[in-house]
């Protein structure tokens, strides 16, 4: 094999700018390495978050943290200060203190870790309010990895001591498949049992995945309980997680690996079709912004409509852009309390086109508005939720009537670091395999998704404006960078490979766009210059080049760190790969005996961003002897492989 140096592009420099791959230059620091006898962990000390509980090759626990939750189920930021370590033959201990503050919230608690030789892990909280304020949660979340456990028995020592078997769910459960928990106990593959105690609290049992978190999260209070709650003044709380391994035999040692290997695997199938939102908070595009957003071929736009309000103007905008990107309308519509009006209005409004129908009373729509928008509405009906899968998997829509499901869905609803957003990609295949169970043979269609939530389903009230120094609540910094690249590359590859039939995906500019057409607002905030094309326009035209054909599947030993999806259209084959984490990475994968590559990264930053054309073109010829090639990849970077 032959390997030429596919970082030595003669790109304009941005490398020292690392802004470039998160939106931030402030950079999360790195983790601490720790061992408790046979157990390994990650410990994060911007967050005080522990992850990655691994014994030997299988992960025991994805992670325990704990969380502050307003009364609006937000999560107040951690500041944490104060950290020491110490370490002991086999085992360690470190303390550290941590200030939630929050407009009315003023929280601060003391966390302890202790690893033992034994193979036992404590994580103790003691925390104490500094003012009155309501919450509706305060405490430890514990997050079990679902390759470890999705399927597989378990067992539950409950409040009163009650022992009961219990179950993994192995499709997303919609409700809670564990209660009243003091103990949960499983056994990794190589029999080794896995004993996880909780104090100080009454515990219980989610699929995180209902909200695409990469995990099963059992999390304190249960939620039978009346929340929000009134936090006194002083109000003091403690609690503990302790987890201990029980092996059966020494632990299979973590095999050494110098790079990431993909393989083809079984799944192959219709690319979906994607399509955009249109930027309601923005000007509308001009002439070099269409051009652009053309030659992504988008299958729809979509733009929401509130009966409430004057939604005329906005139709007539969403149209006339429709007509620009040569494209139809994909129409989003909240009914109010005069649903039958409503609709007749809206029908004589537009020609047949392709709904989406909520209820603004309706976590997911009930079978009268869909059978009343079936009545009333001409073209394809799609209806489900506006809101996250969780709503859709807990009230099930009259499906019958609809000519597609659909369902929103975000990376952010609990967790806000990189590491958990890239944990987050795969259960979005997951929400698609799941709603199969329900829906039948009915499209499927993930309609918008977006890197933060769009609202907060859950506020109670007007939602508050940004605090200073931050970026509305639906904006998030990384849109504008690498990282945004490679996890929406993850995002496509998922729900692609779930079988997932459409595809809505951020908005076509602005700052929840594909590029920016004017100013950014906060630029210290949100580092997009004038005219900038977000790198994650150039996934999109990738696959775009590739409308119409088919996918087949990629397989990774290393899923958290590199993903590939390859695309293919009558005799030509396109193979994507993205690094998912801040670390170089070397990635080995079958390839044709020569290939054509672009690179995405820090190196070739500035002409995607400011000279796209260009940057499509520019590509490396790359030969091999024996139909293998290893790649060298950045952080956050994206390949292109052309055959």
């Amino acid at each position: 094999m032959r390997r030429r140096d596919l970082l030595a592009l003669p790109l304009a420099l941005h490398a020292q700018d690392p802004g470039i791959l998160t939106g931030t230059a402030d950079l999360p620091g790195a983790p601490l390495e720790l061992k408790a006898g046979p157990l390994s962990l990650l410990f994060e000390p911007g967050l005080g978050f522990v992850r990655y509980i691994r014994f030997g090759e299988h992960e025991v626990l994805r992670g325990i943290y704990a969380a502050v939750r307003d009364k609006s189920w937000g999560t107040v930021a951690p500041k944490v200060s104060n950290l020491r370590t110490s370490t002991s033959p086999g085992g360690f201990e470190l303390t550290f203190d941590v200030l939630c503050q929050e407009r009315d919230i003023d929280f601060s608690w003391q966390g302890k870790v202790t690893g033992e030789a034994a193979g036992t892990l404590r994580f103790d909280f003691k925390g104490q309010a500094g003012s009155a304020f309501e919450r509706n949660r305060i405490g430890f979340c514990v997050l079990h990895p679902l390759a470890e456990c999705a399927g597989k028995p378990c067992q539950a020592e409950q409040a009163d001591g009650r022992v009961i078997e219990g179950r993994f769910p192995d499709l997303i459960s919609p409700h809670q498949p564990l209660m009243n928990l003091r103990v949960v106990s499983h056994r990794l593959p190589d029999g080794t049992a896995v004993e996880v105690r909780f104090a100080g609290d009454v515990f219980e049992m989610e699929d995180h995945r209902n909200w695409t978190d990469g995990n099963y999260k059992t999390y304190c209070t249960p939620l039978a309980l009346p929340f929000p709650v009134k936090v006194e003044k002083g109000t003091r709380i403690e609690q503990s997680v302790i987890v201990k391994v029980k092996p059966q035999g020494v632990p299979a040692k973590v095999r050494a690996r110098s790079f990431v290997e993909l393989s083809a695997g079984p799944a192959t199938g219709k690319l979906p079709s994607i399509g955009f939102g249109i930027a309601t908070r923005e000007a509308p595009f001009g002439g070099r912004e269409a051009a652009l957003l053309n030659a992504l071929k988008p299958a729809h736009l979509r733009v929401d409509l509130n009966t409430a309000g004057d939604w005329r103007g906005v139709l007539a905008r969403a149209a006339k852009e429709a007509q620009a990107l040569n494209t139809s309308l994909e129409i989003a519509v909240t009914l109010g309390e005069r649903p039958e009006a409503e609709l007749q209005a809206l029908a004589k409004a537009i020609q047949p086109t392709r709904w989406l129908v909520y209820k603004a009373d309706e976590a997911s729509t009930k079978p009268a508005t869909i059978t009343l928008a079936r009545k009333m509405l001409p073209g394809t009906l799609a209806s489900g939720t506006n809101q996250y899968f969780t709503e859709l998997n807990r009230e099930r829509p009259a499906y019958g009537a609809l000519d597609a499901v659909c369902y929103s869905l975000n990376p952010q609803v609990h967790a806000f670091d990189n590491r958990s957003l890239v944990e987050n990609l795969a259960p979005q295949g997951d929400t698609v395999r799941s709603a199969r169970q329900f829906c039948g043979t009915k499209p499927i269609a993930v309609t918008p998704i977006t890197l933060r939530p769009r609202f907060n389903p859950q506020q109670r009230g007007p939602e508050p404006p940004p605090l200073p120094g931050q970026l509305p609540a639906r904006i998030d910094h990384r849109q504008p960078s690498l990282f945004a690249a490679a996890w929406t590359l993850g995002s496509l590859k998922y729900l692609s490979e779930a079988g997932a039939a459409s595809l809505t995906y951020y908005e076509t500019h602005g700052w929840g766009g594909l590029l920016m057409a004017g100013r950014s607002p906060l630029p210290e905030l949100f580092r997009a210059t004038p005219g900038m094309v977000f790198p994650l326009y150039h996934v999109f035209a990738d696959l775009a080049e590739f409308a119409g054909g088919s996918y087949q599947a990629l397989q990774t030993d290393s899923p958290l760190d590199v993903i590939g999806f390859a695309l293919t259209l009558g005799p030509r084959r396109r193979t994507l790969v993205a690094n998912l984490t801040a670390q170089p990475r070397i990635v080995r994968l079958p390839a044709a005996a020569k290939l054509s590559i672009r690179t995405l990264d820090e190196r070739s930053f500035a002409m995607a961003t400011t000279d796209p054309a260009r940057f499509r073109k520019v590509q490396q010829t790359l030969t091999t002897a024996d139909r293998m090639v290893e790649l060298p990849l950045s952080p956050y970077a994206v390949v292109t492989l052309d055959s």
